[in-house]
């Protein structure tokens, strides 16, 4: 395994020609400029990232990365730890939400043990654990910088053994809505309780629960906002750290990255704070349900291309973008130009 700066130093910014080339192609199609919307964004967003102006949306691949968390001692979410491996074991199985969502959209879909607390012996579940779960980081940090940096190039080094023209995160973890409050409140400045949502539907006493654990563990370990490794280490998460690799990996390959929903975005955080040129390579699929999402969104300066009052995570989000995606190339391949169809163009 390299270290995270070999990876890092390997990230090239993309070529924004490629989608002056792309703009034109659209804007000599056979409708009014710019009637397609965020569907020729997704076609120029698609290009610039494969430095192409015929990109490919053959090969899609969901990545579901699993981890648990000690600060659910805390009380913070409505749902025992031990659904984590229940879970793992539902995708597996092919009954996930996410399951369904990628088998319609023709995405491969690739399990992830990075911190499941409990022992996953599955075939269909690649194992990368990095430990039994987190610590209670409202006694100390999530984890060793050692861990946190394995979970990250874990992450990168998944992304770069598959082959895809385009990959989608997902995550699955009792709790993981709580790490990533706190990485959102670290790295924006927010306050806690602005970043912070119900998650699996808690009850107020678990929401207070929540915001008062987020709020000690920021206070103990005083993460620095300006090294996201460190934000990762004293609150973050193991699947969390995992995505932000898959992000900085396809960037490193020169896909797109779907980034699902709150704990997706979360990770979006920690790979964008690590090399500013990630940003070119990746997308929000989605606004979450979560509360808090949106301001995930306005740190980062993107607009998620949905808003289906969704918040199951799992990757389910980034399906549905991804299968955007596909029609927006298809559109941009099949359509006819004036000059072929014969149509007459606008008026001068």
């Amino acid at each position: 395994m390299k270290n995270l700066s070999h990876y890092l130093d390997r990230i090239e910014p993309a070529d924004r020609s490629v989608a002056e080339r792309v703009q034109r192609r659209l804007d000599n199609q056979t409708k009014p400029q710019g009637s397609l919307g965020r569907l020729e964004e997704l076609c120029r967003l698609m290009a610039t990232a494969q430095g192409t102006d015929r990109p490919s949306c053959t090969k899609k691949v969901i990545f579901t990365l699993a981890g648990d968390h000690g600060v659910v001692e805390e009380g913070v979410s409505a749902y025992p730890q031990s659904v984590t491996s229940q879970m793992v074991m539902n995708f597996i199985a092919g009954g996930a939400g996410v399951n369904v969502l990628a088998r319609h959209a023709g995405c491969d879909m690739v399990v992830v043990d990075m911190g499941v607390a409990a022992p996953v012996d599955h075939p269909g579940c690649v194992n990368r654990k990095v430990a039994h779960g987190t610590r209670n980081f409202t006694g100390g940090p999530a984890m060793t910088r050692e861990e946190a940096e394995r979970s990250i190039v874990t992450g990168i080094e998944l992304a770069l053994e598959y082959d895809f023209d385009v990959l989608g995160t997902g995550d699955m973890g009792i709790g993981n809505t709580t790490p990533s409050s706190a990485i959102a409140a670290v790295m924006t400045g927010m306050d806690v309780e602005v970043l912070t949502g119900r998650g699996t539907g808690i009850d107020d006493k678990a929401f207070r629960n929540k915001i008062s654990a987020i709020r000690r563990g920021i206070e103990k370990n005083k993460p620095d906002p300006h090294d996201p490794v460190d934000v990762l280490r004293t609150v973050g998460g193991f699947e969390i750290g995992g995505i932000a690799g898959l992000i900085i990996g396809a960037a490193i390959k020169r896909r797109l990255a779907v980034v699902d929903g709150f704990i997706s975005t979360a990770g979006a955080m920690i790979a964008a704070g690590l090399n500013r040129n990630v940003s070119d390579y990746f997308i929000l699929s989605h606004l979450s349900a979560e509360h808090g999402h949106g301001s995930f969104a306005q740190y980062l300066k993107k607009r998620p291309f949905l808003d289906l009052g969704m918040r199951l995570g799992e990757g389910t989000g980034a399906v549905l973008a991804i299968e955007l995606i596909d029609a927006a190339l298809s559109l941009y391949d099949g359509m006819a130009t004036f000059d072929e169809a014969g149509v007459d163009r606008k008026l001068d």
